[in-house]
């Protein structure tokens, strides 16, 4: 292990962590922790406070090469390890992950803003995956097919990619990174990871305990600096064979259309729009409870967050009422006070568009029942905001929102709410709250996601295939589909006639 210290911190909070290895300022590139060749460096801030946390190395579209020089000449020895070996390191990096929850949610918080307990929760969540794809890399077999000629053995089997490129949003900063490198580590395959400039200090801190895991050189980089910069050349590389990206669905069309002249594989989990229908026969505590933990995680910044709450008609003022008592009792605060409920937002962009959001759904005719504006805790905090009666062309019913507000509509028939909830260009996760099991059956039908969750709001980790349809993304990560989306089949067929 490099004894590296990072250089000198600004930020009082960071005098708690216990290990001040994991504290990193440079990019992990085959094995060693470089700086920019040219010295630059950008700001990482506290989202809570603006204090700086650190100034982290920089790096161009030549280090990227040189990172992706450094995966593929560790390719072909990863390759060669038997599947236990490769696990042995994983679960070596899932122990020291857990063994250092405690500083890893602390830097979690600091530089994405979260509160301390949903940063605690996204370790063991993101440990989870390294975890889970340890023990699938042993599962990744060849399979015999019944021939249809004579004197012929084919057999069909599925081999690594090679180089695989991946970039991560600043909400999930750690659990982002995990999800997709476990899978593409346990194929065989080597990574160079971009995470975003605004929260990368959790990425290199998993770079820091990949290495004390024994993970060889060159197989997990981690490259900070310019997305544009350095995700363009990780697409242009004809040797990274597959882009891994969780962000917006414009973004991911840039991505799409950078990687078509190399024909790469993708794996994108982008935007959504996720609709929570509450039925009249729903338990109205059951779905106001359902409802906060569906929009509010993260202060409202996840793609799984409920946008667009649809309530029967006959229960809505009842469920409002529920509703807007559980939003009284959210605590808004610095994500390092145990008791916050709801953080900062990540930047001034996210709070301008919550408030334009709002302003258009109030001029359209909703109606404002709590919140609305911005808290006095920071600049960057917004008060958890409940608007009612939304019509169906505000802006907030056809964007996703990123931020605490929800917004709740009527609806009369379940033919029209399908329909409505399904008016979107989205398709990740759906929301349910109902007691009627054929509805349960005819919803998880008809809505157009590829996720839906009944009468309940947590439904991932590791073992099941994340991901939405439409323009909400491209394959699945977590369970057998995602490793699968690191290899190639390839079909032998063997001449046994003499």
């Amino acid at each position: 292990m490099t004894a590296i210290f990072a250089r000198p911190a600004f930020h009082d909070a960071l005098t708690r962590l216990s290990d001040r290895h994991l504290l990193r300022d440079l990019a992990y590139v085959n094995g060693r922790w470089v700086a920019s060749c040219e010295g630059r460096s950008f700001q990482v801030t506290d989202p809570a406070t603006s204090a700086t946390l650190a100034w982290v190395a920089s790096l161009g579209a030549d280090e990227t090469r040189v990172a992706v020089d450094a995966a593929a000449a560790a390719f072909p020895a990863w390759r060669s390890k038997l599947p236990q070996e490769r696990a042995a390191i994983l679960k070596e990096w899932h122990r020291l992950m857990l063994g250092a929850k405690e500083d890893l949610a602390l830097l979690m918080t600091l530089e994405q803003g979260k509160p301390l307990a949903e940063a605690r929760g996204e370790i063991d969540y993101a440990a989870s995956f390294i975890e889970w794809y340890a023990e699938e890399g042993k599962r990744v077999n060849a399979e015999s097919v019944t021939s249809h000629l004579p004197g012929a053995e084919m057999i069909v089997r599925r081999e690594p990619l090679g180089v695989i490129g991946i970039a991560t949003p600043w909400n999930f900063p750690s659990a982002m990174v995990t999800r997709k490198a476990a899978a593409a580590l346990a194929a065989c395959c080597t990574v160079v990871a971009h995470p975003s400039s605004e929260t990368p200090l959790s990425a290199l801190a998993l770079a820091e305990l990949a290495e004390r895991a024994g993970m060889p050189a060159g197989v997990f980089n981690v490259v900070t600096g310019d997305a544009a910069t350095i995700v363009g050349r990780l697409c242009e590389d004809a040797r990274v064979r597959a882009m891994s990206f969780t962000g917006s669905t414009e973004i991911g069309r840039l991505i799409a259309a950078q990687c078509a002249p190399t024909m790469k594989h993708l794996v994108m989990e982008l935007g959504g729009h996720a609709p929570l229908i509450v039925f009249e026969d729903a338990d109205i505590d059951k779905a106001a409870d359902i409802a906060i933990a569906a929009k509010f995680a993260t202060s409202g910044q996840d793609c799984l967050a409920a946008n667009r709450i649809f309530v029967q008609r006959s229960i809505l003022e009842a469920f409002n009422a529920a509703f807007d008592k559980r939003i009284a009792t959210l605590k808004v605060s610095n994500g390092l006070t145990e008791t916050a409920d709801i953080g900062p937002l990540m930047h001034e962009r996210a709070i301008m568009k919550v408030e334009a959001q709002v302003k258009d759904a109030l001029d359209r005719g909703a109606r404002l029942v709590a919140g609305g504006k911005r808290h006095g805790a920071g600049p960057l905090f917004y008060e958890p905001t409940l608007i009612v009666d939304v019509p169906q062309d505000a802006d907030i019913m056809r964007e996703e929102t990123f931020g605490p507000v929800a917004a709740v509509t009527a609806f009369d028939t379940e033919e029209e709410v399908i329909a409505r909830a399904n008016d979107t260009e989205y398709g990740l996760v759906a929301y349910v709250v109902t007691q009627n099991g054929a509805r349960q059956m005819r919803l998880g039908r008809a809505l157009e996601y590829g996720m839906v969750a009944i009468n309940r709001v947590k439904i991932t980790g590791g073992p099941i295939p994340f991901g939405g349809w439409k323009q909400s993304g491209l394959g699945r990560e977590g369970s057998r589909q995602g490793i699968e989306a690191f290899t190639e089949l390839k079909y032998l067929c063997i001449d046994t006639a003499g």
